[in-house]
């Protein structure tokens, strides 16, 4: 076998991110849909500045030292940033000269970076007067100033003239209180502004007795927090820690602005916000184009064809309970209404057998149906213990809401330690009937979350199988107690796939079975399906079982450092990438087994934060039925050639060679779910 070699995971997620801005490229995308692309694309890069810029800078300073954890490339952040910086123009292109005028055609204008049309200057100035002014708040600035910009929100740099004195002022543009954008409706055209250019518009009412040399947006982004612990180990961890303190990444990352700011404003912006240390990037007029999720415009014939939610479970002579006592039950969303796993809660909290419910919570809706059902329980007399991960980034506000609103009723709220995320998604329900025990539970591959189940491609089991829920009871009495596991062996799980405990040696025991059944000349395959692909030991194995003839199939969706096609280290392994009207985020594990399929679904990628840092649960699927319906959706999956691309040994995005029919997995899945009904 030649020497393991690995993609670098953050050029490999840049491609992830180039993958969406191809489907915005895509005439044959319905235009709003496109627009759409636009707004996760911007979203997504945002994200990368605040997560993993600052590591990438600090890495630069650390390219000279030797390091066992991770090969340091000195031409890293140089072929990042030219990765963005291409990236960029590409949006401004497809957005200025494609999308723009096809929006026009259909008497939509986006009134972008031009003059407005007379019609509706009166209408503009009235939203102005009425709205926009009262969110006002203009600081001059000096040497003396010590206005700090918060992180990721618009301004602009307005630069006024009084007679012979100059001053320069920042502005807010208030797009978290206001719409980003204003919908007027005139003579059959809709017309879209930016909450921006009627700011603009309106400088003479903001400071009538100056005048106006420039205006120039900016926004200042910085970094959420890292647990680089998460992501690297040991001494170059430690030396990472030390870089980041060094270069104040907590203040900012990147200063992103419109470009004409002189030179001495912004050598004072510099000094001022302290962005000595930030990327300092030109960009367009305008940020943030994260917006463009919520355009106003919604018209059928530029989106894409509403899927009605398909119901699983219509028993409503019985309970849901009684339903899966006779058999396993699974719910795929967003082909699947999530209905059924609202009703799953409420029906615990209402039923007077309940004893007990215990589920853990990750991201939460921010009006969570699931949360107020836990509510009621707890008010209605049963013992209620909820797991909250407070760590969950970018979420940590929304959770501590619920968990300080669960407490108050008497929910027991557990919290993860400091080093050890709990990301399992969980849900454990006990049952006093006379004198039985009689428990149900959830087993997910996403959050439960009534919100993101509307647009993540998940799947929920709901059991009632006594082994799989044992060992989740047994995992709830381990959280309770708030320690790290001190030994791989101390709770001996037999049927579910736990991290800390059992799930890397787990997965490295079936691949090993493949591995032998290859070497004996039987069939061997593994078919796995995920978010993000970069642990090095399971890749590594994957690369063995690939050299010794197992046949494997990998579809992922973002980040993936395994280099698939290369002779003598993994010509035996395809890597494909789906994006598509929904997010892929099903987690699914196929092991051939002699044709037998040990199909295992869960919460856990493989990534090295999943494998060492977390709490994951991965988990069998025994129901027959069940097993042929996952392994029916894998399969459309791998035959997809329309919405999935190749990985090839360069990190490209190829297209897949079109067949003689075409097969986009997601309309593929639903219409199959659909007609098993």
């Amino acid at each position: 076998m030649i020497a393991t070699s690995f993609f670098n995971r953050d050029l490999s997620w840049l491609k992830f991110n180039d993958r969406i801005l191809v489907e915005a490229e895509r005439n044959t995308v319905p235009l709003l849909e496109r627009i759409k692309f636009l707004s996760i694309f911007s979203s997504n890069l945002d994200e990368f500045y605040r997560v993993r810029m600052p590591v990438l800078l600090a890495l630069e300073k650390l390219s000279n030292k030797e390091s066992n954890d991770i090969q340091i490339d000195d031409d890293l952040l140089i072929t990042a940033n030219q990765l963005i910086s291409d990236q960029q123009q590409r949006y401004g292109k497809v957005l200025k000269t494609d999308i723009i005028p096809q929006l026009k055609k259909n008497h939509i204008n986006l009134i972008y970076a031009e003059v407005f049309p007379e019609e509706i200057k009166k209408e503009v100035t009235r939203y102005f007067l009425s709205q926009v002014m009262a969110f006002l708040q203009p600081i001059y600035v000096d040497e003396t100033s010590n206005f700090f910009p918060s992180n990721n929100e618009l301004y602009f740099l307005i630069n006024l003239k009084n007679g012979e004195k100059s001053k320069a002022v920042v502005l807010n543009i208030p797009s978290n209180e206001l719409p980003r954008f204003l919908k007027i409706e005139q003579n059959k055209e809709t017309f879209i502004v930016f909450l921006d250019d009627i700011l603009r518009h309106h400088l003479k009412d903001v400071f009538p007795n100056d005048e106006v040399l420039g205006c120039f947006s900016f926004k200042v982004t910085r970094d959420a927090e890292i647990d680089l612990k998460d992501e690297y180990s040991g001494n170059l961890s430690d030396q990472l820690e030390k870089q980041l303190l060094k270069r104040d990444f907590g203040l900012a990352t990147r200063f992103l602005h419109q470009p004409g700011i002189p030179v001495n404003v912004l050598d004072l912006l510099k000094k001022l916000f302290n962005l000595k240390k930030a990327n300092m990037v030109e960009g367009g007029q305008y940020h943030n184009l994260k917006d463009f999720m919520s355009f106003p415009v919604s018209l059928p014939n530029l989106s894409n064809e509403k899927w009605s939610k398909i119901c699983n479970t219509d028993a409503v002579q019985k309970t849901l309970t009684e339903e899966i006592y006779k058999n396993d039950i699974i719910i795929h969303t967003p082909y699947q209404s999530y209905d059924s796993i609202l009703r799953f809660f409420n029906e615990a909290a209402v039923d007077e057998t309940v004893e007990e419910i215990c589920v853990t919570l990750y991201r939460v809706a921010s009006d969570s149906k699931i949360v107020n059902a836990l509510i009621s329980a707890a008010k209605n007399g049963k013992k209620v213990s909820v797991l909250v991960e407070l760590k969950a980034r970018f979420d940590e506000a929304n959770n501590i809401k619920w968990a300080k609103k669960m407490k108050a009723v008497g929910v027991e709220i557990i919290y993860s330690v400091t080093a050890l995320k709990v990301h399992a998604k969980v849900a454990l329900v006990k049952r006093k009937i006379g004198d039985r025990t009689r428990n149900v539970g959830l087993f997910a591959t996403g959050n439960f979350n009534e919100s993101t189940a509307a647009f993540y491609t998940d799947h929920i089991l709901m059991t009632a199988n006594k082994d799989m829920l044992r060992e989740v009871e047994l995992l709830f009495i381990f959280l309770r107690k708030r320690e790290k596991p001190t030994s791989s062996d101390l709770i001996k799980f037999e049927h579910l796939l736990v991290a800390q405990f059992n799930l890397q040696q787990a997965f490295l025991n079936l691949i090993d079975r493949e591995i032998e059944h290859a070497k004996k000349g039987k069939p061997a395959s593994i078919t796995i399906k995920m978010n993000n692909l970069e642990e090095k030991v399971l890749i590594t194995k994957l690369y063995e079982a690939s050299e010794a003839g197992v046949k494997i199939d990998m579809i992922v969706r973002s980040i993936c450092r395994l280099i698939p096609g290369v002779a003598g280290m993994s010509e035996n392994i395809k890597v494909t990438r789906i994006v598509d009207r929904y997010l892929e985020h099903g987690r699914i594990f196929v092991f051939h087994n002699l044709g037998k399929d040990d199909v295992y679904l869960g919460s856990a990628d493989w990534m090295n934060r999943n494998i060492y840092r977390r709490i994951e649960v991965c988990f069998p699927i025994y129901d027959r039925k069940i097993k042929a319906e996952i392994l029916d959706i894998i399969n459309m999956q791998k035959q997809d050639n329309v919405q999935a691309v190749l990985i090839d040994e360069k990190m490209n995005n190829i297209p897949v060679e079109p067949g003689k029919i075409a097969i986009e997995s997601q309309k593929e899945i639903y219409q199959y779910l659909k007609n098993k009904i």
